[in-house]
């Protein structure tokens, strides 16, 4: 009968693997496709079951519809199934009544109806699993049988079926013990020793661990050549009644230890217990608690069963379901109710067959019940629904690393890392608290790096107590080698690591590499849009991904939109993109690494793009190969958005740039580059411009790509100039001038030209930097580059103003102006105003000068460089002093200093301390004034800053004039007039502020 296709074989199928129970459509599409259902599941269920109406006879009667779902009814029809499950309900009844030889028939009858796997084992995972199940009672009912027949007299005859399924189901040990005794009672002993051999070695190169005892006994019997092994006398078979079940322990625990030192979460057991205790329902409860491997689940539900143990009289009853447990499958639901039963006393010859069965007798013991039942490492909710206790009096404690949640009423605790007190307390616990107060600060660094992780923060304190002679700052010391940290948190059997594959090997292949993908993310938080660049998917299908793998704690989310790695999944991950040592594997796995940073880089590049344009108007535009169709990118509106966003993923970004250079992406490292610096100079995060600039020039090298590398020797020169490095700023410059000239390149050849005449005037060469200045505003004049020309002219002014050329100055800066304030340039607008009120002071114009002051002062936010800032209010001070009001100048000095301190621009420090130390002499305040301009001297000195080297001399010289101190003040006036005729700026301007 041609039913229709796999569709068609999948529903029907299902349907008949549970008779008479109604499976929702949403049910059946999953067993169909699995996690990847067509837009169109639901509807070619329906279409399928129509179909099979159609081609089974009166198969309107068989399937038919509940609801929103679909039912089996078979009770007018032959089922192999429900014949193979009815003669082992059979032989389970025979068995139970001492009826050995109808047990035997029976159970051969069901085995003679087996025809192989469900589907032939194409069936999907549901079917599969049900497939799996079935199995299961085949092979417990061909041991069953091979075990009668033993215990029958049989023996050689049975060698010969025992070797074939040892050899289909080489984990049954079992089957190996019956082998092993079939072979001895056959008179061939060695060969059963040798099968001993076999199975051990293979439990410990697969599993680690050791053979079960009975195979043990068995082998040590047969070194004795014990009679005991001789095949028994046949039991007496008799037609007695299934006896009442009887033995049932009253009060039965099965729980694990209890820690001893259990500690840290007072909290959640706190709020367990709360939950345990409200007043009871119609309904068992549920507390569940979920946390990424290593958490301590397990210890804290242990922990409270415990304490909630005298409310459960009649039982506290543990299962490890073995969700995610080392080379072992979870536990069947078959399997999981056996060990229950048995738990409560039941002995094995009353535990049901078939799962239902079991089911049936296990809710009708625990109806009349008070049980608390810890199911622990719980996979998935099918593994926990059909053990729930039915009585209200029951509770069911369920540990999972991920939340379960379709298990519907249950009071869910996701389980954190532990805080930074917790975690210094649990040390201290293990290896006393002497010995963590001696190195209170290497147990806070420990704590840190092992993530605040219960099992990491227990693996290290076991080392360092099994070696007394490690201090803890060696461990720290060990531990800071991210690349070898999960080996260091090892010990005996437990292992981070190991705990966190578990986790890793229990998602699917596409998680899997998602997980890998996304730990190349150089950043610490994770936006969803990177996210989707790196994994090569849109930003929905992103989010699915991430939100999955948060569901089973792969990875933390802190806030929304974002999401971050626990560091020591990170390393995992990371490690996991080392290799697997395969090379055709290792290679695959690279390439998709390199394109799966490529993909970043390139999305780094267009939203930086968009950020840069928006933030820092009039910036001149690169073309671009980059496409934006088909890429996410973040919606930003305005210039405060777009600040924003770079703040945010200024280290990410520095990062990338970084690591797109070392993996060789170097085109990728210098483009980049050019826009991430935009923000670090705008911030006055000047080593880091250095640094960034540093790596786009080797980039640019070694591509040999001429264009990038003038950028980036033009980026380089700006970020020496503003760390006062004013000689390899002048280096960097002129190695860019040649280049754009080469190249005939206006526009760099004009930036270039104008960072020598900038350089050129800070060491004071005033006519070489008057020459440069004004050539490179003339080319950006004719190119119409008005935001480098306005940036020109304040480099213009402040020559002028060096070199006491007042009026020139504010000629200069009130063009800047009004530029910057065409174009929208906030921070370089606060320049220019800073730079109008320094010339109109100059000129002892006050009141002109405060009109200016006061815009910049208003204007002035945080969002504006603080060096900046602090100079506007540096002139505000001396303007305030100037006019009288010295205690609003102090004021405005304090805060001005604390500002320039903490801007790291050492020409602007300098020039701002030399304005203070002037103020601060006016006010008899001669400690703070010499310190000020001692400070300033050292800064313009280390730099070269001749100008303000100068000032701060003649600075000096008033101080210890005022003070007395004449031979030093002879000393400073010397050196600083011959510096101020060197710079050949006039006397007049040798005053002090």
């Amino acid at each position: 009968m041609k039913l229709g296709g796999p569709v068609h074989e999948r529903v029907l199928v299902s349907l008949l693997l549970e008779p008479g129970q109604v499976l929702p459509v949403s049910r059946l599409v999953e067993a169909v496709w699995d996690d990847a259902p067509p837009a169109t599941g639901a509807h070619q269920v329906r279409k399928a079951v129509a179909r099979l109406r159609q081609v089974i006879p009166d198969g309107a009667r068989l399937l038919t519809t509940e609801g929103s779902g679909y039912r089996a009814v078979t009770d007018w029809v032959y089922l192999d199934l429900d014949d193979f499950l009815a003669r082992l309900g059979e032989a389970r009844q025979a068995a139970a009544a001492g009826l050995t030889g109808e047990t035997a028939d029976l159970l051969r009858q069901a085995l003679a109806l087996w025809r192989g796997p469900v589907l032939s084992g194409g069936g999907g995972r549901l079917i599969d699993a049900a497939s799996t199940a079935l199995e299961e009672r085949r092979l417990a009912a061909v041991e069953q049988l091979m075990e009668l027949r033993l215990n029958d007299g049989e023996a050689a005859e049975l060698v010969g079926d025992l070797v074939e399924l040892v050899a289909a189901h080489p984990l049954r040990e079992t089957l190996h013990a019956q082998l092993m005794l079939a072979l001895f009672r056959s008179g061939r002993q060695a060969e059963a020793l040798e099968t001993y051999n076999r199975v051990r070695r293979l439990l410990a190169d697969e599993l680690g661990i050791d053979p079960d005892t009975r195979l043990t006994e068995i082998r040590d019997s047969i070194l004795r050549n014990d009679p005991a092994l001789v095949a028994p006398a046949r039991p007496q078979r008799n037609s007695a009644a299934v006896p009442e079940l009887s033995g049932f322990v009253a009060s039965e625990c099965s729980l694990p230890y209890d820690l001893r030192d259990f500690a840290g979460r007072e909290q959640q057991l706190h709020d367990l217990i709360e939950h345990a205790r409200e007043p009871r329902g119609l309904s068992p409860r549920i507390l569940a608690i979920d946390g990424m491997g290593g958490v301590g689940k397990t210890s804290l539900a242990v922990h409270a069963a415990y304490l909630l143990a005298d409310d459960y009289p009649d039982g506290q009853l543990y299962v490890d379901l073995r969700g995610y447990t080392e080379q072992q499958q979870p536990l069947s639901v078959e399997s999981a109710v056996e060990t229950l039963l048995r738990a409560l006393g039941v002995p094995s010859s009353r535990v049901p067959m078939d799962t239902q069965s079991r089911l049936a007798e296990w809710r009708a013991i625990a109806a009349q019940r008070r049980l608390l039942l810890l199911l622990d490492n719980a996979r998935d909710a099918a593994q926990v629904r059909p053990l729930l206790p039915p009585s209200a009096n029951s509770m069911m404690l369920v540990t999972s690393r991920a939340r379960l949640v379709d298990l519907d009423s249950a009071r869910w605790i996701s389980l954190g890392t532990m805080t930074q007190e917790n975690s210094i307390a649990m040390l201290a616990d293990t290896l006393g608290e002497q010995r963590v107060a001696a190195e209170s600060a290497a147990a806070a660094e420990l704590a840190e790096l092992c993530g605040h992780l219960p099992l990491a923060l227990r693996i290290a304190a076991a080392r360092l107590h099994n070696r007394p002679r490690w201090t803890i700052a060696y461990l720290v010391d060990r531990l800071g080698n991210e690349s070898r940290r999960l080996d260091e948190l090892r010990s005996g059997e437990r292992s981070v690591e190991l705990t966190l594959n578990l986790s890793y090997l229990g998602l699917t292949r596409e998680h899997r590499t998602a997980l890998r993908l996304l730990s190349l993310h150089p950043g610490h938080n994770i936006e969803a849009y990177a996210a989707a660049a790196l994994l090569g998917t849109d930003l929905d299908e992103a989010e699915a991904i991430m939100e999955h793998l948060l569901d089973v704690h792969m990875i933390q989310q802190h806030e929304l939109g974002y999401y971050v790695f626990h560091d020591l999944v990170r390393s995992f991950a990371r490690r996991l993109c080392l290799g697997t040592g395969d090379r055709a594997e290792d290679e695959r796995g690279e390439q998709e690494d390199t394109a799966a940073l490529a993909r970043l880089l390139d999305y780094y590049m267009l939203v930086t793009d968009v950020a840069c344009d928006l933030a820092f108007p009039g910036r001149v535009s690169l073309e671009s190969p980059l496409e934006k169709a088909g890429v996410s990118l973040p919606s930003l509106q305005d210039a405060h958005q777009a600040r924003k966003w770079l703040d945010r993923e200024q280290n990410a970004l520095r990062n990338a740039v970084a690591r797109a250079h070392r993996v060789g992406l170097h085109s990728h490292a210098a483009a980049l580059a050019r826009n991430v610096v935009f923000q670090l100079d705008a911030t006055g995060q000047f080593e880091e411009y250095q640094e960034i600039a540093q790596i786009a020039v080797a980039a640019s090298r070694e591509l040999g790509h001429s264009s990038l590398l003038r950028m980036s020797l033009s980026n380089l020169a700006v970020a020496e100039w503003k760390l006062g490095r004013f000689y390899e700023g002048i280096a960097a410059a002129t190695e860019g001038l040649h280049l754009a000239v080469w190249l005939g390149d206006r526009r760099g050849e004009a930036k270039d030209t104008g960072m020598l005449g900038v350089l050129l005037g800070a060491l004071g060469r005033f006519d070489e930097a008057l020459s440069r200045l004004q050539q490179s505003i003339a080319i950006k004049r004719e190119l119409g580059a008005s935001r480098a020309e306005a940036e020109s002219l304040t480099n213009l002014s402040t020559l002028y103003e060096q070199w006491g050329h007042y009026e020139e100055a504010a000629a200069a800066a009130l063009r800047a102006l009004e530029l910057n304030q065409e174009l929208g340039v906030r921070d370089n607008e606060l320049v220019s105003l800073a730079d109008l009120a320094t010339a109109h002071l100059g000129m002892d114009q006050d009141r002109e000068a405060q009109v200016y002051l006061d815009r910049a002062l208003r204007m002035a936010d945080e969002s504006l460089p603080a060096a900046d800032r602090a100079l506007v209010v540096a002139l505000a001070a001396k303007a305030a002093y100037r006019r009288g009001e010295r205690d609003h100048a102090a004021t405005l000095a304090a805060r001005a200093l604390t500002l320039g301190r903490t801007s790291r621009t050492p020409i602007r420090q300098a020039r701002i301390e030399n304005v203070l130390g002037g103020l601060a002499l006016g006010d008899d305040r001669h400690e703070l004034a010499l310190q000020l301009h001692f400070n300033a001297h050292r800064i313009a000195s280390e730099a070269s800053y001749q100008v303000e080297e100068a000032r701060a001399l003649q600075g000096l010289t008033q101080v210890y004039e005022a003070i007395g101190h004449i031979t030093a003040a002879a000393h400073r006036r010397k050196q600083a007039g011959d510096l101020f005729d060197k710079l050949g700026i006039a006397v007049q301007f040798r005053r002090s502020g």
